[in-house]
């Protein structure tokens, strides 16, 4: 399970930052990612990381925001920063593939979304 948080609203210019974690028993965490939506929009990738640190970015986002992740806690993090009235979304974090404590793998597990408001 995926818990997403850190959504708001925030003036175009500020920042935010996003905050996922993964909960169970959970041996390791493939990549991490976040996409976003806005309404009438398809789910667009965001960013994402390997398990080894590897990112890549949306060119919209490029410059402006940053995607870690601390593998001890199974968590993702996504800074924002110089925000757009055009990031406006709900933010979605995401997992390619988890493996449980007993050799399970899990793929495709998406949180419950977070909205990102930004108004200028």
């Amino acid at each position: 399970q995926l818990q997403a948080s850190g959504g708001g609203l925030v003036q175009a210019g500020g920042s935010l930052r996003l905050s996922c974690a993964a909960s169970g028993s959970i041996r390791s965490i493939n990549a991490m990612g976040w996409y976003r939506q806005a309404p009438g929009n398809q789910r667009e990738l965001v960013a994402a990381i390997t398990i080894n640190g590897n990112t890549k970015y949306a060119d919209s986002v490029k410059g402006r925001f940053a995607i870690s992740r601390d593998n001890a806690k199974n968590t993702v993090y996504l800074q924002m920063n110089s925000l757009k009235p055009e990031d406006t979304a709900v933010y979605y974090c995401h997992t390619d593939e988890i493996i449980t404590e007993w050799g399970r793998f899990e793929f495709d597990t998406w949180g419950q979304g977070t909205l990102v408001t930004v108004y200028s």
